[in-house]
């Protein structure tokens, strides 16, 4: 059996420099774009002809990414080229993507890589077999993750379709199971429009609780543990990028919570990031509370889709309205008194019916995909430095 080596990332590949390519000077196509934040448009030519990986070099430091296709990668990145016969390219994705790459910045104006810095980095080389059984356990995982993600996208896309179409086309099924209004269901006058017969025009508050939130002082350290009362700030949001919350970086204590102004929600409010910024939308899956960064909603009855997609539908109208000097901010007030349509009672129910079994689908794909993810970062410093061997 051939032993594994060490060697230095100089040794077996190439950090290419990729080119200058401004907005203006894109054309529209199907080769994606990448720079150190990843993919940021497409373009018509490829300056990579083949599959590539693709290494943060200035801005968003060492962030590493893999295109199985043809890609243009700017100047703020480095690309690698495929070489069968010195690494499996696969492998080698995963290799960069353990070599924490982000902490070699050398640049204190600009965040940046150098790339004799990136060249010198030791690691234990396995064999080319090794490195395709390492590769295909890891992409396995990936694969998984990434198959859940394309489900949850396509539900999505679908739920925020009958949100359109129920409460924004008016085209709900009447009686016989036929679209309401192109089916001439009665429509009456109302300072919102014309809208169904049996609805009315209201604001949030009519449909459930707007809630702000808080922080406690950060000099007591008693107020905060890992494992207390779930706390979200925008930053958790924007981080996670997930539909349904259940906690963020670090909880609060009850000494905590009972010395700041959150206030604890229950299981399906509909948290909203108000400030830096606004528009970040989740789903608590628990009892939760924020800091002062949010105004989210605890909606009567149960109607958590509605409220989730009225409040995604509306963000760009939000933001309009906020206010504020340093950054906008949409106070309470404002949530409030937002204008919105009121479904009768029977339509609200159905709707949720329709979104629940959708919901929970969901939610159970983003845990999936949070449990594998985690293997998947155990896995990867005990493969790639030899603790477990194949």
């Amino acid at each position: 059996m051939t032993k594994w080596v060490k060697c230095k990332l100089g040794d077996i590949c190439t950090l290419n420099y990729g080119k200058s390519l401004t907005a203006t000077n894109r054309v529209a196509g199907d080769i994606p774009v990448y720079s150190s934040a990843g993919i940021t448009g497409s373009h018509n030519v490829a300056l990579v002809q083949s599959k590539g990986i693709i290494v943060g070099r200035k801005g968003t430091v060492g962030t590493v990414y893999y295109s199985d296709k043809p890609l243009y990668c700017i100047d703020t990145a480095y690309y690698i080229l495929p070489d069968d016969e010195k690494y499996d390219f696969k492998w080698l994705y995963y290799r960069l993507k353990s070599l924490h790459l982000d902490k070699l910045n050398e640049d204190s104006a600009v965040p940046g890589l150098n790339r004799e810095t990136a060249y010198a980095q030791e690691f234990p080389l396995p064999p080319l077999e090794e490195q395709r059984r390492i590769a295909g356990i890891l992409g396995a995982i990936d694969d998984k993750i990434e198959n859940n993600r394309r489900i949850n996208t396509n539900l999505e896309l679908q739920a925020q379709a009958l949100y359109k179409q129920w409460f924004v086309d008016f085209e709900f099924p009447n009686e016989e199971g036929k679209p309401y209004k192109s089916s001439g269901g009665k429509m009456v006058d109302s300072e919102l429009g014309p809208i169904p017969e049996g609805w009315s025009v209201g604001k949030l508050e009519d449909i459930g609780d707007i809630i702000g939130g808080g922080t406690p002082s950060k000099a007591v350290a008693e107020y905060y543990t890992k494992n207390g009362i779930a706390w979200i700030t925008p930053k958790d949001l924007s981080v996670s990028h997930s539909k349904f919350t259940s906690k963020g970086e670090t909880d609060i204590t009850e000494l905590g919570y009972k010395n700041s102004s959150a206030k604890i929600m229950p299981r399906g409010s509909v948290l909203f990031s108000s400030r830096a910024p606004i528009g970040y939308i989740s789903i608590a899956k628990n009892d939760i509370c924020t800091n002062q960064g949010f105004k989210s909603v605890v909606p009567n009855n149960g109607c958590t889709a509605f409220v989730y997609y009225f409040l995604l539908s509306n963000t760009e109208n939000i933001e309009s309205k906020a206010t504020g000097s340093t950054f906008k901010e949409a106070s309470g007030a404002l949530m409030k008194s937002l204008d919105l349509v009121i479904p009768s009672e029977d339509i609200l129910e159905n709707f949720e019916n329709i979104m629940s079994p959708i919901f929970e689908l969901q939610e159970k794909f983003e845990a999936e995909n949070e449990t594998l993810a985690n293997l998947r970062d155990t896995l990867l410093p005990k493969l790639m430095n030899g603790e477990i061997k194949l």
